[in-house]
């Protein structure tokens, strides 16, 4: 049942794979079924999905069919039509897991110090994928590598980063190494670096932290990391890069747009326009109450999905409602920040490997790029970097944790950089850490959550441009709302409200509960601790009784 969409795809994948030059050879693994459980079972993961088999949309895509779906979907057509027919039975009878099932991550022992009980979660949370079983959407990799937890039993692309950190920090620095392999891998195998390793997550990418994973390891083990990653670090630029020789003024070619003027952006964007596989009912609800026709939705939403804000009041055009969902309309500040540094990136990759003019074009183009982010992006009247409404050169106008990123990449000039501080300062730094946003949509990406990533961007940005205060201050509330939970459940969870000093630490909204691990949680406290080491005289130690957070 592969469509002639997917043979499109693997071409596009043959020609990325053809870029000159040549990396450190990638051991293989064995080949994976890359096609999304929802075009392979078609009317029977629909009528799963639809019908609420699975409290979690994303229980069933993980699954292992007992045979090739092909030969379960004729099962299914056949007994369908029976008298007495039952969906869950068939579902149990002729699938296992989910698989790999994911870490069972336990509470604290009573009187657990927080950073031992992170260390000790980083063999937890490790996984292996050599090989995978038949007809299983995970997809192998050579190493092993971190998952978040929880419902996410894979490897995510820019959490990643996060867990790298912490691992430096902690004595894992081969785990880290073993990671940035991994990453490497996906991007030779598939031309880009996949949302997670799934088949389902294989249209679409996810931020592009490709480049800062591989100078964090450069920052142990030297420059040669920067010669050694070149090859997929420019396979990645093209990926996202696809379509600017032809694009026109004013248009959109998947991941790219081209402004009336001529200036090359990029955006968010995913291959296909369908209901998620691993949050199917949901977008199929959400499609309903829509104006607008279906795949249109979907694409947007799967684009949004992209940028790791899933979801957001940055991507609605009412700031509220999922069916306003507008991503491929949008230029997002971050995107762009992350590509001016893959660009500089490949520069200086190329300045190490005496290619001078090859470094020049790359150099240029970041600098092209960084001209654009500070003319364009930039709203004075609220003090920040905002998205751009790419088709009006018009910025949303939505202040999010967004604009630290040009400070953490040093794109921001000075006076920005001031106006920043201010702005995060007055009205972005909350009691417990960083907010998000300042709406309170019941989106996860909204008020009042705060997310470990940003807090880590935020303080890195300030301190780059010398304010270290208020880096500092971010960190100290962060970390103080971090133990909190940590004192009362003995356990790290994905996201934290950032509305209270104390109290109400779990964070929540979205299409799912709040879940525990957690991946980069872990990475940027170890990293901040490790930064700020005054703040581990407050650090905790685990309830005898804990409180519950919800999620696994």
């Amino acid at each position: 049942m592969r469509s002639g969409e997917w043979l499109r795809l693997a071409g596009a994948i043959l020609c990325l794979g053809l870029i000159a030059g040549g990396a450190a050879a990638r051991p293989t693994v064995p080949t994976a079924d890359t096609v999304p459980p929802s075009i392979e079972y078609g009317a029977l993961y629909r009528a799963v999905e639809l019908g609420q088999v699975f409290a979690d949309s994303k229980t069933f895509p993980d699954m292992i069919p007992d045979a090739a779906p092909g030969q379960v979907l004729a099962t299914y057509q056949a007994q369908r039509v029976e008298p007495g027919f039952n969906l869950a039975d068939f579902v149990h009878a002729h699938f296992t897991g989910p698989t790999p099932p994911g870490p069972t991550v336990l509470p604290a022992p009573p009187g657990t110090p927080i950073q031992d009980y992170v260390r000790g979660l980083w063999p937890v949370l490790q996984q292996t994928a050599m090989t995978v079983p038949p007809w299983s959407t995970l997809q192998p990799l050579p190493r092993p590598y971190i998952v978040p937890g929880g419902r996410f039993r894979e490897v995510y692309y820019w959490d990643t980063y996060f867990s790298m950190l912490g691992l430096e920090e902690d004595g894992q620095a081969a785990l880290a190494r073993d990671m940035l392999a991994d990453i490497g891998f996906e991007i030779d195998r598939y031309g880009h670096v996949p949302n997670g390793n799934r088949s389902y997550y294989l249209s679409r990418s996810q931020p592009p932290f490709f480049t800062p994973m591989v100078e964090l390891v450069a920052q142990h083990d030297g420059a040669q990391v920067l010669k050694t990653y070149l090859p997929e670090m420019l396979r990645e630029w093209q990926y996202w890069m696809n379509g600017a020789a032809s694009v026109a003024p004013g248009h959109a070619i998947r991941n790219v747009v081209r402004l009336a003027d001529g200036t090359l952006l990029n955006r968010y964007y995913d291959d296909r326009a369908a209901p998620r596989d691993e949050s199917y009912r949901e977008d199929v609800l959400t499609a309903a109450h829509a104006s607008r026709p279906a795949p249109a939705l979907y694409r947007d939403l799967r684009a949004a999905a992209e940028s790791g804000w899933d979801f957001s009041s940055r991507w609605l055009a009412d700031g509220k409602t999922l069916a306003t969902a507008r991503t491929l309309a949008i230029a997002p500040v971050d995107l762009n920040c992350l590509m001016a540094h893959m660009e500089q990136a490949i520069a200086r990759a190329d300045t190490l490997r005496g290619d001078r003019v090859h470094a020049k074009e790359f150099a240029t183009r970041a600098d092209v790029r960084i001209a654009a982010i500070r003319r364009l992006f930039w709203d004075p009247s609220i003090g920040a970097f905002t998205d751009l409404l790419w088709q009006s050169d018009k910025q949303t106008g939505v202040l999010s944790a967004a604009t630290v990123y040009p400070l953490l990449f040093g794109d921001a000039t000075p006076a920005q950089a001031e106006t920043i501080a201010a702005t995060v300062r007055d009205r972005l730094l909350l009691p417990g850490g960083l907010a998000t946003t300042l709406d309170d949509s019941g989106q996860q990406w909204d008020l009042p959550n705060g997310w470990a990533p940003l807090q880590w961007i935020a303080i890195a940005g300030l301190e780059r441009y010398g304010y270290a205060d208020l880096a500092a201050t971010i960190a100290r509330r962060w970390v103080h709302k971090v133990f909190e939970g940590y004192a009362e459940s003995g356990k790290l969870v994905e996201k934290y409200n950032v509305t209270k000093a104390t109290g109400d630490f779990i964070g929540g909204g979205g299409e799912y509960a709040t879940q525990i691990g957690f991946g980069w949680t872990n990475g940027v406290l170890e990293s901040l601790l490790a930064e700020y080491p005054d703040l581990a005289r407050d650090a905790p130690v685990a309830p005898a009784h804990p409180v519950g957070t919800g999620g696994q």
